[in-house]
């Protein structure tokens, strides 16, 4: 009985191995190598999606990346020419407004005070005891154009010395002093006179006694910093 068994099982496999023939071994081999072929299509789009990945993260630019630059470059150029082309356009109205800010060399010139001179005088060169002095101070413009010159009180002096002793001043005693602008011609002059009563002063007013006694005397005469040259009269 166990021996038809076995017969029977070889039966059944041969008649299996006989319904498998080669046009069923054909068409798994083609499925086999289909299979194959989109494997590895699969895997090359990953392995140059990989490779797309690595170039862009490595910062490395594209062909198109250089455009932008060089276009971002040209304006800037441009953009300098702009600027040389205006600062030569404007360079001659610069000059224009400097040389009109220059000052004409016609404008009229400033009085030189060193050009103001004082003289001073006395209306005799000799006193008898009854006499009483007449001074005059004397100023003159010598520059070429008017000049004001303030010939008021608070600049004028009167100075009397004998020697190294200080006699008289007009200011010691001056209750009432005040400026006063006067416009001198070119060349022109203005003159002041002091009548002198013959009596000595000092510094303040100070009570003095005594009169000035015969003898020779010099006068100055004085407008704010100018000083006269000596005037020598004679008192008797």
């Amino acid at each position: 009985m166990a021996g038809q068994g076995n017969d029977r099982a070889r039966m059944r496999t041969q008649r299996g191995s006989r319904r498998q023939s080669p046009e069923v071994y054909r068409r798994r081999r083609i499925a086999v190598g289909v299979l194959m072929a989109l494997i590895l299509i699969v895997l090359g789009g990953g392995i140059w999606a990989a490779v797309a990945a690595v170039s862009s993260s490595a910062g490395g630019p594209g062909p198109d990346a250089a455009q932008p630059a060089a276009s971002a470059s040209a304006p800037a150029t441009d953009a300098a020419g702009a600027s040389q082309t205006a600062s030569a356009t404007a360079s001659p109205s610069a000059s224009a407004s400097q040389s009109s800010a220059t000052p004409s060399p016609s404008a009229t010139p400033a009085c030189d005070p060193h050009l103001i001179t004082v003289s001073a005088a006395t209306d005799k060169a000799s006193y008898a005891p009854a006499d009483k002095p007449v001074f005059t101070l004397k100023v003159t413009n010598g520059n070429t154009v008017p000049c004001g010159v303030n010939v008021g009180t608070t600049q004028m002096e009167f100075l009397v010395v004998s020697g190294a002793d200080r006699i008289f001043s007009s200011k010691d005693c001056q209750a009432d002093v005040q400026d006063l602008i006067k416009t001198i011609p070119a060349g022109g002059s203005e003159t002041a006179n002091f009548p002198w009563q013959r009596v000595r002063s000092t510094e303040g007013c100070k009570a003095v006694t005594g009169e000035p006694k015969p003898g020779v005397y010099v006068l100055t005469a004085s407008l704010g910093p100018v000083t006269s040259s000596k005037a020598v009269f004679e008192l008797k």
